[in-house]
């Protein structure tokens, strides 16, 4: 993907993880959306906490996605889908305006090229989550799991949550995103940056050779300080600037 030369500022984010339960991060998300001076949006994944497909007709998520459909009318957004929201299909696209992105995606702003990338197939020392994705990213499985019943799915979805939680609270090592495989994919695409979020742990990392990666931020307002979080690019500096939201 070309950026246009027009772009002067362009904005990142991810796993913002909104959800009816955390109204103060809707709020700073929204009001982002509303009011950011970016010529671009690049949501990189786990916009939301969980998405069981694009039929979902709960108030909160039609109201997600009213926010979207009336900026995309003002600046573009991109989207990547996330491990908590890799069911966001064509329909849903088509709804809110939003263009679709593939993991990874490489992104040329001023003939600089940046990989972009959720990042959770990068840590694949986790192996029972890359079992699990190679499982529900299968399209049998998914195929499957949308043809269950709305409510069933929801129960699924919590279901795989409160397992999701117990684990992180008994998992003792930390599994980061695998440096040699960041290098592999950076230069397969012909890049030096590489820009992900994921891993909840917001740092610049260098890789060697010239080779780096910026970890997004997750979103939490609630927190102290607050954690939002977004990652500009200035054409006019040629620089990425972590610029926190208000809520």
């Amino acid at each position: 993907m070309i950026a246009p030369s027009d772009w002067r500022m362009v904005d990142f984010l991810s796993d913002v993880h909104l959800d009816a339960g955390e109204v103060a991060t809707f709020n700073a998300w929204a009001n982002h959306l509303n009011t950011t001076p970016a010529n671009a949006l690049f949501i990189l994944g786990d916009l939301f906490e969980v998405w069981i497909g694009d039929d979902t007709q709960d108030p909160f998520h039609l109201q997600c996605m009213e926010v979207l459909r009336n900026n995309v009318r003002r600046i573009p957004v991109f989207f990547m889908c996330g491990n908590r929201d890799f069911l966001v299909g064509s329909h849903w696209l088509r709804s809110t305006g939003v263009q679709g992105m593939q993991d990874p995606c490489v992104l040329e702003l001023a003939k600089q090229k940046v990989l972009l990338s959720h990042g959770d197939a990068l840590c694949i020392d986790d192996i029972d989550y890359m079992a699990f994705r190679k499982q529900v990213r299968s399209s049998a499985w998914q195929e499957a799991f949308l043809a269950k019943p709305l409510s069933e799915r929801q129960q699924i979805a919590k279901d795989l949550r409160a397992q999701s939680k117990a684990r992180q609270q008994t998992q003792t090592d930390y599994v980061d995103v695998d440096a040699n495989n960041a290098r592999v994919w950076l230069q397969e695409n012909d890049c030096k940056l590489l820009i992900h979020g994921h891993t909840h742990r917001p740092a610049s990392h260098n890789l060697g050779n010239g080779l780096s990666r910026i970890v997004l931020s997750d979103w939490e307002a609630l927190t102290k300080p607050p954690r939002l979080e977004v990652l500009r690019w200035t054409q006019d500096t040629q620089r990425f600037t972590r610029i926190s939201v208000n809520n």
